[in-house]
């Protein structure tokens, strides 16, 4: 009996043993797998952005919900986006990709400066992928693997992406805006037009028949003259939307066009008009004081543009109207524009306010109107009548002076700052509650909240500025009355809508 026991539980060791050698090899080869897939780890996740996976979504998110369209008429092919920390360009990157956000694409093409190492040629990452707090962004290798064949001085070097951040942090945006995401990940140090003309012949030749995007990771202007930054950013940015490569690159070349990623912006424009692309838009710029509201000290310039393929004349203008028409003329649009310009100058000189004169009977009539200000595209000063309490005249002179100087979000306006304004004025139709919010056009409509002692409005223009939909247009204006975002759901919640003759300046 005690040697059928001991026989009994050999034969149980021997299955177990069996059974472990069968399974290891399985589980040798898995691990394997896994540590043979080449991913470049995040470098500067928790210094140049949060390395918080949550609070990055959020921070990306929020930027992209309060960027702007730009209502480009075509495809966009290319984009040009900040590569500082977040806190500094991040709205900036947001704007850029704003305009492709939901897009799907074969591929998106990153095209970024070497900033920590030297190294020959063009470096094309053909790896298995780059990761992110987000998780691992996918390298489409078909392509990478296709642009390094076309020459020898397109090869891949861990030197070009080792410590790199110019690239890595276009990702989390991307991995946030674009669905499905694959990329192509290329860093170079020679921005030469010669070595700009080879990898813009390569990723053309590699990408023909596929859906790709192309991005210029740079920043623009460094030094310590806000002044200086203004004018320089202002000048590249000009030559930028001329479509003109080879001119940008030699005025990088001759240094007298500032930007750290020029190269790369010089490739995105010729593999882009390559495509078809002829045309493109600046969609933001600031730079890192009027950031962080200081005007001393070290200033880097930040520019978002769109490269892109325009449809039909006219398209362009059909899109971007919103609300209604007043009855203005063009005449009578364009000197009210005029007028709130010379109240901001007036009260800046310490000069007279300028008298109403009626010059057209409309002008006599009582609107309620808001004079709206933006400075590179960000909001700097809002204000209006709700209500019809004044001639238009008198409300478009009043309404100057408080967005410029009274509105309690801004300090008050100072003349270093006139020359950036873009003045856009709303007359608005009357106001009338509603019952059902499927009565709200976005595009056509602004809404009024009321609940309680709360109330806020927000103009017509404002969801179709930000790409919202009726009900995320609700929760912002539910927002911007004190309130919780879902409150136009609850009862005794009071919605009212008006529309408005949106009109501004001409670019």
């Amino acid at each position: 009996m005690k040697l059928t026991k001991i026989i009994s539980k050999i034969l149980i060791i021997s299955f177990l043993l069996t059974l472990n050698c069968k399974s290891q090899p399985k589980m040798e080869v898995e691990k394997k797998a896994m540590d043979q897939q080449e991913v470049r780890k995040s470098a500067v996740a928790g210094t140049w952005y949060t390395d918080d996976p949550d609070e990055l979504r959020k921070e990306i998110s929020r930027y992209l919900e309060n960027a702007k369209l730009a209502h480009i008429s075509g495809e966009i092919f290319a984009l040009v986006s900040p590569h500082a920390g977040y806190a500094y360009s991040g709205f900036t990157a947001a704007n850029a990709y704003k305009q492709v956000m939901g897009n799907k694409y074969d591929a998106v093409i990153v095209i970024a400066p070497s900033h920590r190492e030297m190294f020959y040629g063009v470096s094309v990452y053909n790896k298995d992928g780059y990761e992110t707090p987000l998780g691992v962004v996918p390298v489409e290798k078909s392509i990478a693997n296709a642009i390094i064949d076309y020459d020898e001085q397109i090869r891949f070097t861990i030197e070009g992406h080792r410590n790199e951040h110019s690239l890595e942090i276009q990702l989390p945006f991307l991995q946030v805006a674009i669905p499905e995401l694959k990329i192509v990940p290329i860093v170079f140090w020679d921005h030469s037009w010669k070595n700009c003309n080879l990898l813009a012949d390569a990723i053309t030749k590699a990408v023909k028949g596929k859906k790709v995007l192309i991005v210029a990771s740079s920043d623009l202007y460094h030094g310590n003259s806000y002044n200086d930054c203004k004018k320089a950013d202002n000048k590249i940015l000009k030559q930028v939307v001329e479509l003109k490569p080879e001119k940008l690159c030699r005025g990088f070349e001759k240094q007298q066009l500032m930007a750290c990623g020029g190269g790369g912006i010089v490739v995105a424009e010729l593999v882009a008009m390559n495509l078809g692309a002829n045309k493109a838009k600046i969609v933001y710029q600031t730079n890192s004081n009027d950031v962080t509201g200081s005007k001393g000290g070290d200033v880097v310039g930040y520019g978002a543009v769109a490269i892109y393929k325009e449809e039909g004349e006219g398209k362009q203008e059909k899109e971007d109207k919103v609300g209604v028409e007043s009855g203005l003329s063009e005449e009578e649009k364009k000197e009210l524009l005029k007028l709130v310009r010379k109240t901001i100058k007036n009260v800046l000189e310490d000069k007279a306010l300028p008298k109403p004169k009626y010059k057209f009977p409309l002008f006599k009539e009582k609107h309620g109107a808001f004079v709206t200000l933006n400075k590179n595209r960000m909001l700097r000063g809002c204000i209006g009548y709700i209500f019809a309490i004044k001639p238009l005249e008198d409300t478009i002179i009043d309404m100057a002076q408080a967005a410029a100087f009274r509105d309690p979000r801004f300090p008050p306006l100072v003349m270093d700052e006139f020359d950036d304004l873009e003045v856009e004025i709303s007359v608005l139709t009357p106001i009338r509650e509603i019952k059902d919010v499927e009565e709200i056009e976005v595009g056509k409509h602004g809404i009024i909240i009321e609940r309680g002692a709360n109330s806020g409005l927000l103009l017509p223009q404002v969801a179709t500025e930000y790409g919202w939909d009726r009900d995320t247009f609700l929760e912002h204006t539910c927002q911007k009355a004190g309130l919780p975002k879902d409150s136009w759901k609850k009862k005794g919640t009071i919605i009212k809508i008006f529309s408005a003759d949106v009109f501004h300046e001409e670019e």
